[in-house]
């Protein structure tokens, strides 16, 4: 099923809205969305709506895959990265790489 909206931690909101962050690193279970679609966006810890995104692709990746490349798309270093995905998804190898932009700010 389909995703209807999607949440970020309120610390990547900035970073969302200048740009910076072009990508979102998901588990399967918030990898429903395809290429095309236009999503609300909201704050995980207030449910806040912030901007609308539109998705340009979903691939899966390998957690043992990331590179300096998906780092920089999140705005942060590879070891940084790599230490969020692993307290977001303890020991989880396989990720879904949602790239999007956003649409409307709001």
């Amino acid at each position: 099923m389909l995703l209807t909206k999607i949440t970020f931690f309120e610390r990547f909101e900035h970073d969302i809205l200048s740009g910076t962050k072009t990508i979102t690193l998901r588990d399967e279970t918030e990898s429903h969305v395809i290429a095309g679609q236009t999503l609300p966006v909201s704050t995980f810890e207030t449910d806040r709506w912030f901007c609308d995104i539109h998705i340009i692709d979903v691939v899966p990746i390998l957690f043992s895959d990331l590179s300096d490349q998906h780092a920089k798309q999140e705005n942060m270093s590879l070891s940084e990265l790599r230490r969020v995905i692993n307290e977001i998804y303890p020991g989880l190898e396989q990720l879904f790489q949602i790239q999007f932009c956003v649409v409307r700010e709001k």
